[in-house]
């Protein structure tokens, strides 16, 4: 790490993870949770930061009493370390620290009494409060920073606020080789590889980082023959309760009043007022105004901001700088450069979009000739067996031809006939359905580019489509197998149940396009999609399909790092 410096509150959570102590010190990589905000929420009643006391002023007040230092931040050279203590009595030459944890302390549970005259010990023995060995660990480096300061450091105070309890730590040499040793070994972790998850443990489920390390999804995919004790336990909720917030109508304007978005219209009127706590992600569609109070505050609480064009173009991204890792993106850019490595993924991309096309149509189709859905079947299993990404893509362009040949059987009325006098045609388009499934593909794309960054990976790099300047190769990557279940069944839904007619559409020379009352039809729809659970086939529990999308950038990210040895995407039945 050259002279950069080691927070002991990372060090100590390697003893907690060793992979959560990697995720946070390498990739600098935190999430919140229930049990952080409440820590946080502990800590700031006691870091109110504090100078000191000028000197003899503690002595004239009470000259028994020790000095109280708040938030005192320490580092250490030699040791490439740093700390922020939560209290610090300072008594002369000798410092006490005290460090508050959110938490109870661990309880000692002996062997079960065999006699009547072994029951008072083990009771005595069982309600033994012990500090934690990430707890021991934080406070014996924050000790020899306090040394190294030039105190004299002889105990160190836990405060457990969930017991309201305080546990006082000897200083011994036992302790400062044990916190020296926890040093030690997370320098040498973060100097190596990512290390895998803990397998089946307790700790798993109350973890921040949880979502983002998947360890049941990624040891059941890496055993062989996985038992039921490695089937993934639901611990991920199968959706968020966010609102993902889309403005569209020109001249509205976006600001911030205390914890609120505030929309306005053209007049000043307030339109609707949204917490932000509530807020999952902002998209932006035309003119439409974000103030840069508002912008400072979405991005302090790490919400993405999407802007778009009119017609639904992605035109840039206001992503939080946290979703960046440079050690992700290396391994991203280096097995791309592996043409094994593409074909592989294309492979599985491919076939999985294969099959959920052949799905819609046996679904949606009254009168699909039988050969349709063979022929279809044919080609998702020559795209599997391909031994070039070249021959994929004729594989996937039979395919794909064939689909939207009977693409219009699934539809009612008029629309239906117009689709299919004129085929799939995508710039401009030239009828509803063309431009609903244009206008969709793209809002998935966007969707794919924000699982992506919530994976850390790159969405320009990809591995089945080309790179090229302002193309988000890998996002139209992730969403291939996602066309059919989301973008295509969102078409064919809306135009069946009438919640997309002719009239929320205009026609132009440029082509076909949604009027504004169209977009809002389609958005309500789209939410919809997005919202709705569906069960993976692997792992046997149900996600939103939005989730579902970030599961599968996700285990992507996973299999880049090698960590799971193969790549399944989503199909239906």
């Amino acid at each position: 790490m050259g002279e950069s410096f080691w927070p002991a509150r990372n060090v100590a959570e390697y003893i907690y993870c060793p992979r959560l102590f990697y995720y946070m010190q390498v990739e600098g990589i935190q999430l919140p949770s229930q049990d952080t905000e409440k820590g946080l929420a502990v800590h700031r009643r006691v870091d109110q930061p504090s100078t000191g006391p000028a000197a003899g002023a503690a002595e004239e007040e009470d000259p028994g009493r020790p000095a109280v230092l708040r938030s005192l931040v320490l580092s250490s050279r030699h040791l490439q370390l740093t700390a922020t203590l939560d209290l610090t009595e300072i008594d002369g030459k000798y410092a006490v620290p005290i460090e508050y944890r959110k938490g109870r302390p661990k309880r000692f549970f002996a062997k079960p009494p065999q006699t009547e005259e072994e029951e008072d010990d083990f009771n005595r023995a069982a309600q033994a409060p012990q500090p934690w060995p990430i707890d021991r660990v934080q406070v014996g480096l924050q000790a020899l920073l306090l040394e190294e300061a030039g105190y004299t450091v002889v105990k160190a105070v836990l405060y457990y606020s969930s017991e309201k309890l305080k546990l006082t730590i000897p200083v011994d040499d036992a302790l400062k080789a044990e916190a020296l040793e926890a040093l030690q070994q997370a320098k040498d972790c973060a100097a190596g590889e990512r290390p895998l998850p803990l397998v089946n443990d307790p700790r798993c489920p109350r973890c921040s980082l949880q979502p983002l390390c998947l360890p049941d999804e990624i040891n059941y995919q890496r055993t062989p023959k996985p038992g039921d004790e490695l089937t993934p336990r639901k611990i991920w909720p199968p959706r968020d309760d966010g609102i993902h917030v889309v403005a569209q109508q020109e001249g509205v304007k976006i600001g911030i009043r205390g914890m609120e978005l505030r929309v306005t219209d053209r007049t000043g009127a307030v339109v609707r007022t949204i917490p932000l706590a509530n807020i999952e992600s902002l998209s932006l569609l035309g003119p439409v105004q974000l103030t840069t109070q508002a912008l400072h505050a979405l991005a302090n609480m790490n919400i993405p901001i999407a802007y778009l064009s009119a017609a639904g173009r992605l035109l840039a991204i206001i992503d939080p700088l946290d979703s960046v890792s440079a050690a992700i993106r290396r391994a991203q850019v280096r097995q791309f450069d592996c043409a094994e490595k593409c074909l592989e993924l294309t492979r599985a991309l491919i076939t999985a979009k294969i099959a959920n096309q052949r799905t819609l149509l046996l679904r949606n189709h009254k009168g699909l000739p039988e050969n349709v859905a063979d022929e279809l079947a044919k080609e998702a299993k020559s795209a599997a067996a391909a031994a070039s990404i070249e021959s994929i893509r004729g594989h996937e362009g039979q395919a794909a031809a064939l689909y939207f040949k009977h693409f219009s059987g699934m539809f009612k009325g008029k629309v239906a006939e117009e689709f299919d006098n004129n085929g799939r045609q995508r710039r401009p388009p030239p009828d509803p359905i063309n431009a609903c499934l244009s206008f969709a593909y793209t809002m998935l794309t966007h969707e794919c580019t924000a699982a992506l960054r919530t994976a850390r990976l790159e969405p320009a790099i990809g591995g089945f489509h080309v790179s090229k300047p302002g193309r988000p190769a890998f996002a139209l990557d992730l969403m291939e197998p996602f066309r059919p279940l989301i973008a295509d069944s969102i078409a064919v839904t809306c135009f069946n149940k009438g919640e997309l007619t002719e009239g929320h559409f205009m026609r132009t020379v440029s082509g076909c396009a949604f009027t504004d009352a169209g977009r809002r039809s389609f958005f309500n729809a789209l939410g919809r999609r997005m919202d709705t659970e569906i069960t993976h086939p692997l792992f046997e529990y149900r996600l939103s399909y939005r989730r579902m999308i970030i599961l599968h950038a996700r285990m992507i990210a996973a299999w880049l790092a090698e960590e799971i040895p193969s790549l399944a995407f989503l199909t239906t039945r």
